[in-house]
């Protein structure tokens, strides 16, 4: 799930929430192996279409479960180059920082600790763990 909950917030700073994208397993490009897609704000399971396979909604800076936009059903807000839980600003609850087109774990900025770069809208993985370009990504079943 987290794999997933990235590729929205990768979408959603780089701005490809209204195209189509999707996310495959490991280094593949089969259909067979998608993960999830992208489309319209919404991540749906698979290469699936259907509004009742929605996994999450991507409404301007906040991450709903399913296709709610209700607030109790917000699992990420994006704000000032920070991804923090649900609906809350305090540090603690900080999951990702996105800073120089890096995105880092929890609130570091150490080169260690990079989750994925974006560049030039595209998405390139750190240590091999995602890659992608031209609107598709593919990622492995690690977690950060």
């Amino acid at each position: 799930m987290k794999k997933i909950i990235l590729s929205a917030i990768i979408m959603l700073t780089i701005g490809t929430g209204k195209a189509q994208t999707k996310v495959y397993q490991g280094s593949s490009s089969y259909i067979s192996d998608a993960i999830c897609n992208l489309n319209n704000n919404k991540v749906f399971k698979k290469t699936s279409i259907y509004t009742s396979e929605v996994i999450c909604n991507i409404e301007r800076n906040k991450i709903f479960k399913g296709s709610s936009t209700y607030s109790s059903d917000q699992l990420y807000t994006i704000s000032d180059g920070k991804v923090y839980k649900g609906n809350s600003s305090y540090t603690s609850d900080i999951v990702m920082t996105i800073k120089d087109g890096k995105i880092y774990n929890k609130t570091s900025t150490y080169t260690s600790d990079v989750i994925a770069t974006i560049k030039d809208g595209e998405f390139s993985p750190s240590e091999g763990e995602f890659s992608g370009s031209k609107g598709e990504i593919s990622g492995s079943e690690g977690e950060f």
